[in-house]
């Protein structure tokens, strides 16, 4: 069973759940379509419009939050996760509503391969963080004023323009020693909208090693 199918086996017909953005979560998506074309009955609410795109696609029916309460859960990959599943999301650049789809959610569960798996976050992935257009000079200016200097996204030359219509900046001074302190820090600068860290917010992660096996992790 690979981590799409052990995913899938924690979901009851009726859910409505959200849908991730980024390789894991699209890959949990397409086998969550062939389940809904065989009949099975849940609702999405997508995190991107990428995933909503491949969602409609695949004949999964979307809801947005203006029309559920809650989600019974939210299945999305992470690019970092710490031993007490701590998480750094955000290099697809869907992090903010990533992160208000994961806190309409009764779980978060994260799908990740084993080379997601740090000691410390900041180990390998930078630390994205979504910034307003107009903010963005000072915000770079006091990230390096903190010793954590980043660098504008860009694609195709020009720069990554989320679905909010924002900027992402990716920091590189790694690796992140309090990132409780730090998420403090960088969310009291004016302009910043969000950051890719996630902390205290997985419930359980499923990892798959190289060999196909799928691990699960519980928060304590």
């Amino acid at each position: 069973m690979n981590i799409a199918e052990e995913a899938l086996a924690m979901i009851r017909e009726g859910m409505t759940i959200g849908l991730g953005t980024g390789r894991a979560a699209t890959a949990f998506v397409k086998a969550l379509g062939a389940r809904v074309q065989s009949g099975f009955k849940i609702r999405g609410a997508p995190t991107s419009e990428a995933t909503a795109e491949l969602a409609r696609s695949l004949g999964i029916p979307l809801v947005s939050l203006e029309d559920v309460d809650r989600l019974d859960a939210t299945f999305d990959g992470a690019d970092e996760v710490s031993p007490n599943l701590d998480l750094i999301k955000g290099l697809g650049g869907a992090l903010l509503r990533e992160k208000i789809v994961a806190s309409s959610s009764d779980r978060l569960i994260i799908l990740v391969g084993s080379g997601k798996e740090v000691e410390v976050l900041g180990a390998h992935a930078p630390l994205p963080i979504e910034v307003v257009p107009f903010g963005l000079p000072l915000v770079r200016r006091r990230l390096a004023a903190i010793d954590h200097p980043a660098d504008l996204r860009m694609r195709e030359g020009k720069p990554f323009i989320t679905d909010n219509g924002n900027y992402i900046l990716d920091s590189r001074a790694m690796p992140i020693r309090d990132p409780h302190g730090l998420e403090r820090e960088i969310k009291s600068i004016p302009g910043v909208v969000e950051t890719g860290f996630f902390l205290g917010m997985a419930e359980q992660v499923l990892i798959q090693d190289d060999d196909g096996t799928v691990r699960v992790r519980r928060r304590d």
